[in-house]
Order: C-alpha cells, then structure tokens, then sequence
C-alpha cells in the first residue's frame, strides 16, 4: 500500500498587527526555498491577562491577514487559537494541532530574536522535542547553527527590518507606506481610517 505523503506544514503564529510583506516575502521563501508546502498564519487571539496595547481587534487582523495571501494557494488564514483556552501557550496550540491534523509535518516558525528568549518560553523543552522548528534570521540575533538540537534548524533567508509597530507608527503619523502592506490590506486600512 501506498504511503500518503505527509504535508509539510509551516505554523507561523503572531499577532500579525497588521501583516505586512515582511511577513509575507519570508513564508513566501519558507515555501518555495525550504521545502514547506503550505504556511499556516496562525493568529494569536488577544491575551486578556496582557493589556490592550494597540492590538486591533482578533477579525480585523485576521480579515487582513486573509486578504494579504488570497491570491497564494499554499498560504492559509487560522483562527485555531482563538477556539483554544486563553492565554495560549504554543505548547498547547501545537499539540492540539497534531491532534486535528494528524496527516501534517508541522514546523513551528520563529526568529531568531524569540530563539535566544526561548528557553523563557512555557515548557521550552517540551516543545523542543515534540516539534520541528524553523529560525528565520533577524537583525541583531545571531544563531549558533551548530549548537542547534536535532528538531531545530535555521534558515538562510533573506531578512527583512519591518515590523509591525513601524506599520502602526507610521500610519498614526499619516504616512503613506502603502508599498510595505499588501495593496488589499492597504485598501481596507486606508478607508478606516478616512471613516
């Protein structure tokens, strides 16, 4: 009998408030360059223990998130967290990925700034060892590539200095940066803030 190939699944997980194309351009790599076959952006529902620090609301990010990769088939718009217990830990979120999904290979995306904080994260090691996890290089967080455990590796792509307080920085200051979003996400932001 046949194996049915497993589908490499990349989880990247944020806030993703708002996306823009650096967040973009580097899942689009992990895809073409890496070997993953879909990107998952998993966004992270509002944390009620943390308070609201300019996060938009969980739909406007997510419709904005859906808006930006419509037009990329291996890319996928998820709301899984926002249906698990708050707040949630990516322990959790991966596990009970595994479990939804039990025909996908998940590779958890992270950069290399939260990669040096890692050991800081909720049950670091568990995840360490249950998952595959991708780094993406970020400036200022070197990576010692050879003192990376077996499930761990670090991707060469290219690295990208946008984030997403410089999204919103700018925007509050009235500038047009329309070529650092997806035109769509711009389109929809631009008549929000002219209402």
């Amino acid at each position: 009998m046949e194996k049915i190939k497993t589908s490499k699944t990349g989880i990247f997980s944020g806030s993703f408030n708002p996306i823009h194309i650096g967040h973009l351009a580097l899942a689009n790599y992990l895809c073409e360059y890496e070997g993953l076959d879909e990107v998952w952006f998993m966004v992270s529902p509002q944390n009620p223990l943390k308070t609201k620090t300019e996060l938009w609301s969980d739909e406007l990010r997510l419709q904005l998130v859906e808006l930006s990769i419509s037009d990329y088939p291996r890319f996928r718009a998820s709301d899984f967290e926002f249906h698990l217990p708050r707040p949630s830990y990516s322990v959790y979120t991966l596990e009970k990925l595994r479990e939804a999904y039990p025909d996908r290979e998940f590779h958890f995306i992270i950069g290399s700034d939260n990669w040096a904080r890692f050991d800081r994260w909720y049950q670091s090691e568990r995840i360490i060892k249950e998952n595959q996890i991708i780094i993406y290089p970020r400036p200022g967080f070197p990576v010692k590539e050879e003192e990376l455990p077996e499930t761990v590796r670090l991707v060469h792509s290219p690295v990208f200095e946008i984030s997403s307080t410089f999204i919103r920085e700018a925007l509050d200051a009235g500038k047009d940066i329309r070529y650092f979003l997806h035109p769509k996400v711009w389109e929809v932001i631009k008549n929000l803030r002219n209402t």
